[in-house]
């Protein structure tokens, strides 16, 4: 997470789950997105082995597979500053640095992966990649709703680390955190543990996030940096730590396989594309919140149907509670989401409705979420 003076709300991830697909699928022939079924351990070059000055071969207890995984990872990840423009007393326009946080470097063409709150609002882009360079980068696309984003440099000579499969995971393997807590001054900082859960599932506004948990250190600044094995791959995007007083070892990371599909959007389009129902919904949480009591057991409330959209072209109306989803219960906004964000846009899925007491089979052919959705 980057280390802002105003405290973001993000406390993701990351990233960041069918979260967030919309349909989206591997397979978009790009290498270094493809899918590892068996993660292989990196060689590592010979430059970057670390022999200590006027000794022999560094020994098998002290180059352990958390060195080994930092000096293979370590150099792609990268220190990424956040700039924007602002008054000084004189009421001139000067640029000031928002905040600082991480990124990995998955593509020699310069594409970096980092989370959406590290460069939100930024009108300029810093990077500081681990060889010395600083280098301009520019914001290719972001979403806030899986708290991810793709920023892209123009520079030869590019380290790069790959990703792996996250989905091969075991709870107790080692884990280790690479990026820049608190800020440049401790770039390339490296702590180690364990994968201590897998597929925590945080709901974070109107999305549900399944996400790694570890309990190696990930502090302010770590967020957009590298989870990688002990194979020296990366397993997860860095996206968040839970900040409670007496709360220590709990933190979170977007699985690599979630991360692919979006990455892949934001470059391909600019954006990422998911299913979309059309409507708004409430359930008992979010009515609360706007000062309105909602008196049902299970489902969501339809609030508004948008004219055209799928859900009006279904039939789908404003009072109407929706049950299921695909098969999927929606007993929340978080579940509505979720559910229909794992289907394929132009996908025919059958919503369940409750009208007037009664129960009603509706069939909805899912449509492209606008942008501005």
């Amino acid at each position: 997470m980057a280390q802002y003076k105003k405290i973001t709300p993000y406390i993701i991830i990351a990233v960041i789950a069918a979260l967030f697909g919309g349909g989206l699928v591997w397979g978009y022939g790009s290498k270094f997105l493809a899918k590892s079924a068996t993660p292989q351990r990196a060689e590592i070059p010979q430059n970057l082995v670390q022999t200590p000055a006027g000794q022999g071969q560094v020994s098998d207890a002290r180059n352990t597979p958390v060195v080994r995984a930092a000096q293979t990872v370590g150099p792609a990840v990268v220190g990424i500053t956040n700039k924007a423009y602002a008054r000084d007393f004189s009421n001139r326009k000067v640029l000031v640095e928002q905040g600082t946080g991480s990124g990995v470097i998955f593509d020699a063409k310069g594409y970096i992966a980092t989370n959406f709150h590290v460069v939100q609002n930024a009108q300029e882009i810093s990077v500081s990649l681990a060889d010395g360079r600083v280098i301009d980068g520019k914001v290719l696309g972001t979403d806030e709703a899986t708290d991810l984003a793709v920023v892209k440099i123009e520079a030869d000579n590019l380290p790069v680390a790959t990703f792996g499969d996250s989905d091969s995971l075991m709870v107790g393997e080692p884990a280790v955190a690479i990026g820049n807590p608190l800020g440049l001054e401790f770039q390339g900082s490296v702590t180690a543990g364990v994968i201590s859960a897998l597929n925590r599932s945080l709901e974070i506004g109107e999305r549900k996030f399944k996400l790694i948990q570890t309990d190696a250190a990930i502090n302010p600044g770590n967020s957009g940096g590298a989870l990688a094995n002990a194979d020296g791959v990366v397993i997860g995007i860095n996206s968040a730590k839970i900040s409670v007083a007496g709360v220590e070892g709990i933190g979170f990371a977007i699985p690599v396989n979630t991360a692919r599909p979006i990455l892949q959007s934001i470059i391909e389009k600019g954006r990422v594309i998911r299913a979309y129902l059309g409507i708004g919904v409430l359930d008992k949480n979010s009515a609360a919140q706007y000062g309105y009591e909602l008196n049902i057991d299970k489902g969501v409330y339809v609030a508004k149907v948008y004219q055209d959209g799928p859900a009006a072209k279904a039939g789908i109306k404003q009072g109407d509670i929706i049950l299921t989803v695909a098969g999927t219960e929606t007993n929340s906004v978080a579940d509505l989401r979720s559910a229909t964000d794992a289907q394929a846009v132009g996908s025919q899925v059958e919503v369940v409705v409750k009208r007037e007491g009664k129960n009603a089979t509706l069939s909805v052919t899912l449509e492209e979420m606008p942008a501005q959705q």
